[in-house]
């Protein structure tokens, strides 16, 4: 399980941010995601690679492109990396 903080600090990062809010909306290859967030590839590489440490978004090779999609419980685990998420709210 990955620990809380890293969670919350991988989101926190605003290349990344823009990252997950492009891979909610559809599953993309690394070209597309360069197309949409203009910075060095090697940079995009590195962000990718934290989320992927995270736990919020997933990869699959597709010939010589990497594709990649947000993880099925990505919204979860953000959701349980906050503070008080596992306090219930009675109403």
């Amino acid at each position: 399980m990955v620990e809380p903080v890293v969670v919350l600090q991988a989101v926190a990062d605003p290349i990344r941010w823009t990252v997950l809010a492009a891979l909610a909306q559809e599953p993309r290859c690394v070209c597309k995601l360069q197309e949409q967030i203009p910075i060095a590839g090697n940079l995009l590489s590195y962000h990718l690679k934290v989320l992927r440490e995270a736990g919020l978004v997933t990869s699959s090779r597709r010939g010589r492109w990497i594709d990649y999609a947000l993880a099925v419980d990505a919204a979860e685990r953000m959701r349980a990396a906050l503070p008080g998420a596992s306090v219930s709210v009675s109403a």
